[in-house]
């Protein structure tokens, strides 16, 4: 398969890339700093490298003001958490055992049970997306049940496999 360096598509995985690592995002910051030191102008650079104006001139700002040390990355915290050390220890604690044992339904536990768990006993509203980002951080793997068909009798099994075959 042939690449077209000139397809949108080709700009658009390298800027991902570069997004992706602290390195490579420094080494982004430099050239736009670079760019606007040979000459071209905040808004040039900012369309040439794929970013806004705005943050072009925020860089350069850094840059004056700080040097190289201003273009280095500060630190990426993200939102605080809602939920405290203690209620995530108890959060790791609980997932042992089964979603039945603290009064939920279900026989395993997934984002949307879990997030009605959260709820039930820390009154905190989290998303099934955040709740599944639990999982991960606590190191437990998400399971999918198994069909109902798998713990059926074995001869309606073999009735609905005849079925399909006819098919």
């Amino acid at each position: 398969m042939t690449v077209r360096i000139d397809d949108p598509h080709v700009a658009f995985v390298l800027q991902d890339e570069i997004r992706r690592s602290e390195e490579a995002r420094y080494d982004h910051r430099l050239h736009a700093v670079l760019l606007v030191a040979k000459g071209m102008s905040c808004p040039q650079a900012a369309e040439l490298l794929g970013d806004s104006e705005r943050t072009v001139r925020y860089w350069i700002d850094r840059y004056l003001r700080d040097g190289l040390q201003g273009l280095v990355e500060d630190n990426r915290s993200g939102r605080p958490s809602r939920l405290t050390a203690d209620q995530i220890a108890k959060i790791g604690t609980v997932l042992r055992i089964t979603p039945e044992d603290v009064g939920l339904r279900g026989g395993i536990w997934d984002g949307k049970t879990l997030s009605a768990f959260i709820h039930q006993e820390f009154k905190v509203d989290l998303g099934v997306r955040q709740c599944q980002r639990l999982f991960r951080q606590l190191e437990f793997r998400l399971r999918k049940p198994r069909p109902m068909i798998a713990r059926s009798d074995p001869d309606i099994q073999m009735e609905f496999k005849k079925k399909s075959d006819d098919f």
